[in-house]
């Protein structure tokens, strides 16, 4: 076709008409009435922290308007808020967000609004203008006005689920709504998930919904400084957390310390409210805090007949004889929708053979009703009822489950656990897993319907010949063979006696056991432990050690194996080269330097946090000192003889007679009679770390020592703000970290505080220790400080109630300990 000049300049016209929105230049940081952004186009914040534009989520066809961080280089970026979270677009190019009428919007592809800010007509903006801030805000506001005025929309008052610095988590008072923090469905959905975090304005406290109205996780009231059930916030150095309330609104806020920390609360997918810090040296974003602390406490997690175990990736499964409702959901870590039966029962119309799966949960799950009969009537009810999916019978009660099963959690190795049958198809359960009270008459009536009463005689005697055949193989068996159960070994005693020479190589010993070297027959060399005074049958020590052989942490060491003949109770673990921490401390074998002494430090606290938190059941050791920390070969250190004290009963007052050297460990709660909980593991890690820095035990033993007790020195020199160097091991010269020293003696304080509530998370001291937090000055423990001020003796250590009242009298002034009985 061929133009004219004048018909050129027609044809110009026409396209400025139709194409009134200009192209954002690159590194603008707003959105103005005459722009609009589409494609690979974004606007970056000022000072390039923050950007916004499409994103994809995950591997899907689908685009959302979002913003993310720049100066986190994760892979795919981090996003920190979403514009269109429930409707996507497939077509990014032909997708617009621009102004109109005052408002910024999104256009699909077919330019219908998907999107908006939905500014109020009555104070519509003639000229807005969309800005994007260097806090990650994006804010709607008139072009005309200036930055201090306050913006008609802000992104900070519509969080999606992360909560950013300078965000508010707001209630409204005039509206009675709370602002949310809610998950994503999954980690490729930005779609509003089932998990939500608010405020309660009543209570001052934040809490953990699943589904809007469930709750399970409350930070507990805030009191002026920290929320009451979070006392790791006493140890904050990150954050500066506020509280305001006025007529309108109230809300928390809170700020970081250190502008060059990049961190953020998330409400994650898993349903725990998770604070996040950005470690550049890793390239990866660090959890600093969790709640609830397992996974497994969070409500519904695993969705309907979905249960729920800590030991493992993933925490969630399907019972047996169900499967995923959604494979994909699944595999993208969305649990939500549940499982379903393999096979429909189709009830009503007797097609499928019913029966029961027979599990042990730690807990009943929810929303049961109450039934009248006997436990086979209980049975029978829910057998023949079509509503019914379960049945328990507990303390003479029959409960029906008619809804779906939530909150279930497996248990088959705790004698404790609740006993619950599910209906299934009978046809998708192994025999093993059918409900006995059907089963136990069904199958011998089955056999004898089949072969006859001859048959009966005969299948008798081949089961009495099978019996006979495996005892002859067993006996046979000894010091020749040994059998695999699971990843462990289970050893005959012969077989260890031949490798230890007898036990004649005696490495060490303690509280439960002497540990001997041995050889194996394909050369390897082990530690073999032999266990003493277990009382245990062989059946429940073979389970107990079966758990402890799950746990796997390169800073525990690993267990091999056992032998269970008899009274003969042996573990057998993987030898360390470098022997126990105490030989290199105490005895002189190898001077460690600072740096390894700090790394020793830090491994601890890692293998620590592992037992406290990310065992199926929170393990506590129970017996921290340096005789059970291990050095392997390249002096990393691996803890020893974790999971013991269950093995040995929770009979502590007669464990901690027979053990020797470990007074001085102890945490005050053990010679109280109250409960243990993980935090006297937290006590004394804490006394260890003074030996590791000083490379003596903090009280000498001997009855004539009159070295000062050393805690009590470096609490002084941290009060004082004296020479911290000279706090270290005279071994080193000196020639260690300042401010190494100075928080490895910071946290130790921390650790031995007198109140178990004051003492910090492992956790929370292992964050400290690799530089992601501050740590504060810590108070002087109530005891350290009578110490300190010499105003009167203080019993620190005391023996075992049952072997007497033998104490022992420690000061800090260079004078000789008094003994009484």
């Amino acid at each position: 076709m061929c133009f004219t000049k004048s018909n050129s300049l027609v044809r110009i016209l026409v396209l400025l008409c139709f194409s009134r929105t200009i192209n954002l230049s690159s590194g603008a940081n707003t959105i103005s009435a005459s722009q609009s952004l589409s494609g690979d186009q974004t606007i970056v914040s000022k000072d390039e922290v923050f950007e916004l534009g499409f994103f994809k989520a995950g591997n899907s066809s689908k685009y959302y308007i979002g913003i993310w961080y720049i100066k986190v280089s994760s892979n795919p970026p981090t996003i920190a808020w979403v514009a269109n979270r429930e409707t996507s677009i497939s077509d990014r190019f032909r997708s617009e967000l621009k102004i109109i009428d005052g408002n910024l919007v999104l256009l699909n592809e077919s330019k219908f609004q998907i999107w908006s800010t939905n500014v109020s007509t009555t104070t519509t903006l003639k000229s807005a203008i969309a800005v994007l801030l260097d806090d990650g805000n994006l804010v709607l506001r008139d072009s005309g006005s200036n930055s201090v005025e306050p913006a008609v929309w802000q992104s900070f008052d519509h969080p999606t689920h992360t909560w950013l610095p300078g965000a508010k988590l707001a209630y409204d008072n005039r509206t009675k709504k709370s602002q949310l923090l809610t998950s994503w469905r999954s980690k490729e959905d930005p779609g509003v998930g089932l998990f939500s975090l608010e405020l309660d304005p009543i209570t001052t406290e934040y809490i953990s919904k699943w589904n809007g109205s469930q709750r399970y996780w409350t930070s507990g009231a805030w009191n002026g400084k920290i929320f009451e059930l979070v006392p790791e916030m006493r140890l904050n150095y990150i954050y500066n957390f506020s509280y305001q309330k006025n007529e309108n609104e109230s809300y928390f806020t809170y700020s970081v310390y250190n502008p060059f920390i990049i961190s953020r609360f998330i409400m994650d997918v898993s349903g725990q409210v998770q604070q996040l810090t950005w470690l550049e040296a890793t390239k990866e974003w660090n959890l600093f805090w969790s709640q609830p602390r397992t996974q497994c406490e969070v409500y519904a997690l695993c969705g309907a007949f979905g249960s729920c175990s800590q030991s493992g990736l993933p925490f969630c499964s399907c019972l047996t004889g169900f499967k995923p409702r959604s494979e994909s959901d699944w595999y993208q870590s969305d649990f939500s929708g549940g499982c379903v039966r393999k096979t429909d029962l189709q009830c009503g119309r007797n097609v499928e053979k019913l029966d029961f799966l027979t599990i042990k949960v730690k807990s009943l799950p929810p929303n049961q009703s109450v039934a009248v009969g006997s436990a086979g009537e209980c049975h029978t009810t829910c057998l023949n009822s079509c509503s019914c999916n379960a049945y328990s019978f507990v303390d003479n009660q029959c409960l029906v489950w008619d809804g779906d099963l939530l909150n279930l959690s497996e248990d088959n190795d705790n004698d404790s656990g609740k006993t619950i049958f599910v209906k299934v198809a009978s046809k998708d359960l192994p025999l093993s897993s059918k409900d006995p009270l059907h089963h136990k008459k069904s199958n011998w009536v089955t056999v004898c319907a089949v072969v006859g009463f001859g048959g009966v005689v005969v299948f008798v005697l081949g089961v009495i010949l099978v019996l006979i055949y495996r005892k002859k193989r067993i006996s046979l068996s000894v010091g020749k063979t040994r059998m695999v159960e699971g990843s462990l070994v289970s050893f005959v005693y012969k077989d260890l006696q031949i490798a230890t020479k007898n036990f004649s190589d005696k490495l060490g010993g303690g509280g439960f056991g002497s540990v001997f070297k041995g050889v194996l027959h394909d050369s390897s060399i082990v530690a073999v432990k032999k266990l003493e005074s277990i009382s245990q049958g062989e059946k429940q020590f073979r389970s107990e050690v079966s758990t402890i052989g799950t746990i796997q942490h390169v800073n525990l060491v690993r267990l091999r194996g056992f032998c269970a003949q008899g009274n003969n109770k042996l573990l057998v673990y993987d030898y360390m080269a470098n022997s126990s921490l105490d030989t290199h401390l105490f005895h002189g074998k190898q001077v460690l330097n600072w740096e390894t002494r700090y790394q020793i430090a830090l491994g601890i606290a890692r293998g620590l946090v592992y037992l406290h938190e990310k065992c199926r059941d929170c393990i506590i050791h129970c017996d921290i000192k340096p005789e059970n920390i291990l050095l392997d070969a390249e002096f990393c250190p691996k803890i020893a003889d974790f999971g013991l004290a269950k093995l040995v009963g929770r009979d502590f007052s007669r464990v901690l007679t027979t053990i020797r050297g470990t007074r001085g460990y102890l945490a005050p709660e053990w010679l109280s009679g109250v409960a243990v909980t993980a935090k006297a593991d937290v006590f004394s890690y804490g006394m260890m770390l003074f030996e590791l820095v000083n490379g003596k035990r903090n009280a000498e033993q001997s009855e004539d020592s009159r070295s000062p007790f050393f805690p009590c020195l470096v609490s002084n020199v941290l009060k004082m703000g004296g020479d911290i160097l000279s706090l270290v091991d005279s071994r080193l010269n000196r020639e260690a970290s300042v401010e190494e020293v100075s928080k490895i003696c910071k946290v130790a304080c921390w650790c031995i505080q007198d109140e178990e509530d004051s003492r910090p998370s492992m956790s929370l001291v292992e964050q400290i220790l690799e530089g992601v937090m501050d740590v504060n000055m810590p108070p002087i423990p109530r005891s350290v400080t009578l110490f300190v001020d010499n105003t009167e003796r203080v019993v620190f250590f005391t023996e075992s109630p049952s072997k007497g009242s033998s104490e022992v009298y420690i000061s800090c002034s260079p004078q000789s300990k008094s003994t009484s009985s």
